[in-house]
């Protein structure tokens, strides 16, 4: 069910920014600066990195992680929530997207979700990885989603929703933290949902 959902949207999505609708999931991964994505509301193009370069997870895993995510575009932040039904704040939509694309549980915090994975470079950053900041005057107190071409998906803050963020931004730039990869031998590190 979960895949048909993917693909639908994908349609959708496919159909919204002119895509062919051959295979518009690989589409919208593979085209790195050739497509993008008007955010919903905002009249502001994204463009979409490629997936295709990806070591760890495969195209079609980092496409349904990022499909996941781009799903919750508009729930709401709740300070402790990780369901979209009562909103999400930053760990919990990671936590979520993470349990939905992958069947694994994350740590429930961003501190946490920073010692899970392999450390990654601002430079080395690809779709998938986790992106942290540091919002609330110490390390790691925020985590997103990085999606390519300096671009991260997050649950930000109180009275906010999800939404598309640049990192290059001077108040995103200036709190970069550092980012970590959730691979195949990272993700034997988590727990496995049953």
């Amino acid at each position: 069910m979960k895949k048909y959902w993917h693909k639908a949207f994908a349609l959708v999505l496919s159909a919204w920014v002119g895509l062919a609708p051959a295979d518009p999931l690989d589409d919208l991964i593979a085209q790195k600066q050739q497509q993008s994505i008007v955010i919903k509301g905002r009249g502001e193009a994204m463009p979409v990195a490629s997936a295709a370069n990806t070591r760890d997870m495969n195209k079609e895993q980092v496409g349904d992680l990022i499909m996941n995510a781009m799903g919750l575009l508009g729930v709401a932040y709740k300070f402790g929530g990780s369901s979209p039904a009562q909103g999400l704040d930053c760990s919990g939509f990671i936590q979520y997207i993470f349990k939905q694309s992958f069947r694994i549980n994350l740590p429930r915090t961003s501190a946490e979700m920073a010692k899970v994975g392999q450390s990654v470079s601002r430079s080395e950053l690809m779709p998938g990885d986790l992106v942290f900041f540091n919002t609330r005057g110490f390390a790691n107190s925020h985590v997103g989603l990085y999606l390519g071409n300096d671009r991260f998906i997050q649950s930000p803050r109180t009275g906010k929703t999800v939404e598309i963020t640049s990192m290059t931004n001077s108040y995103w730039s200036k709190r970069f933290n550092g980012a970590r990869r959730i691979n195949h031998q990272t993700m034997n590190t988590a727990k496995f949902v049953k």
